[in-house]
């Protein structure tokens, strides 16, 4: 159990580079070599929706399979050389092929990370190891970031790429360290202890679990609203910041991604204390999406080197109580049901459809009315967020002391 555990450790840390690849300085990348925001943002919301729409069937596809660790394997490299396609051309369909591939490869990463998590842990240890496992994502984020901006700052892009492959190699070492037989795919997919048939094995049903389970609902449509805004903001603020000659492309926006990965690893921890002592994830979503809408004000006001700290640190807070919330919300809604991981699939794609629409709203947006007031637009998508969790908050917990017996889910 040591080993695994470990293994899962050391698999969210160097995952973290590995699924970003360029990620984060894509934009920056394509706006040197003459790219303009518009397009930018509509390739990268080209990749979101591919990867929209393979998130459910991944999910389903984890569900059922005993192969997860191979999963892990065949789409972090796939991730990586897709992103590479990049550097051999920079035309728009290289690019665009390169955003949907590496969609594609990544909608699955996410749900096996998850059901391996619950195979090894099982629900009852399921809160503590994601949020372990999320602090460690986050701190291999920050290095990550840490060591892209520096070997971009001196080698050049192409440095940024060969970090992608080496954190790829090392997690492929992580999950193959993980034993095989410490996981219960049975626990994985949320069968623990349920004597229920397998015989459904096959079935993508997590959009009609999504359907009929409100909560699950409620938090798809939060999501979703909340990434409408979000989704664009660093890419953006790295764009405008640099367009406005205040930094150096690659040191800048590495250190955008570094000051929120590391908010995100305190946030993650804090997340699973709430969890803990509140029996449940409401509060840590609400405060989730109430940081948006200050942040986009922020953004608006500093497009400066140093606003960089007060924007990215609102963005850290958002997303690492969401990297604990969301999964840990999901898994226990669908304890057992034997659908964790496709309802998980489910309730990501509704987010990404926010999420994918992101960077082309923005891009445009700030095309045509500046990147200030397309901040403070952005952040007021959340507003939406905020509304409907505020006001679903009787629902959560109607629907928690049904699934735990008493015990309160929201």
């Amino acid at each position: 159990m040591r080993r695994a555990q470990r293994g899962l450790l050391a698999l969210n840390f160097f995952m973290a580079d590995m699924q970003s690849g360029i990620g984060p300085f894509l934009g920056v990348f394509l706006l040197a070599h003459g790219w303009s925001t518009g397009p930018i943002g509509s390739v990268l919301t080209l990749g979101g929706v591919a990867g929209m729409l393979m998130t459910a069937p991944a999910g389903a596809f984890i569900d059922h399979t005993h192969r997860k660790r191979l999963v892990v394997v065949v789409t972090g490299s796939c991730t990586v050389l897709a992103s590479c396609l990049v550097l051999v051309s920079q035309s728009g369909w290289v690019v665009a092929l390169s955003q949907v591939a590496s969609a594609v490869a990544g909608a699955a990463i996410g749900p096996a990370v998850t059901g391996l998590t619950l195979g090894v842990v099982r629900q009852a240890g399921f809160i503590g190891q994601n949020g372990r496992n999320q602090m460690f994502n986050h701190a291999g984020n920050v290095l990550g970031a840490g060591l892209s901006g520096w070997l971009g700052w001196q080698f050049g892009m192409v440095a940024i790429f060969w970090l992608a492959a080496l954190f790829a190699v090392l997690s492929i070492v992580s999950v193959l360290s993980i034993p095989a037989a410490a996981i219960d795919h049975r626990a994985a997919r949320g069968l623990e202890g349920n004597a229920a048939d397998d015989g459904d094995e096959g079935q993508a049903e997590g959009f009609r679990e999504l359907l009929r389970n409100r909560p699950m609902l409620l938090l798809a449509v939060c999501l979703a609203c909340f990434h409408l805004g979000n989704g664009a903001m660093l890419p953006l603020y790295g764009m405008a910041v640099v367009s406005s000659r205040h930094a150096d492309a690659a040191m800048f926006t590495a250190e955008t991604v570094m000051v929120a990965q590391g908010v995100m690893i305190v946030a993650a921890f804090v997340a699973t204390r709430m969890a803990r002592r509140t029996g449940g994830y409401w509060l840590a979503l609400l405060v989730s999406f109430a940081v948006l809408p200050l942040r986009g004000v922020i953004a608006g006001h500093l497009i400066t080197h140093w606003g960089v700290w007060p924007v990215q640190m609102l963005d850290g807070i958002a997303a690492g109580l969401q990297s604990v919330a969301v999964p840990g919300l999901v898994a226990r809604l669908l304890d057992g049901t034997g659908r964790v991981n496709v309802g998980q699939g489910a309730v990501i794609t509704v987010q990404n459809v926010g999420a994918s629409l992101s960077p082309a709203l923005g891009g445009w947006l700030a095309q045509m009315l500046g990147y200030p007031r397309a901040f403070m637009l952005l952040g007021g998508f959340a507003l939406i967020s905020v509304a409907l969790w505020a006001g679903g908050a009787s629902v959560l917990r109607r629907q928690g002391g049904r699934r735990a017996r008493g015990r309160a889910l929201a």
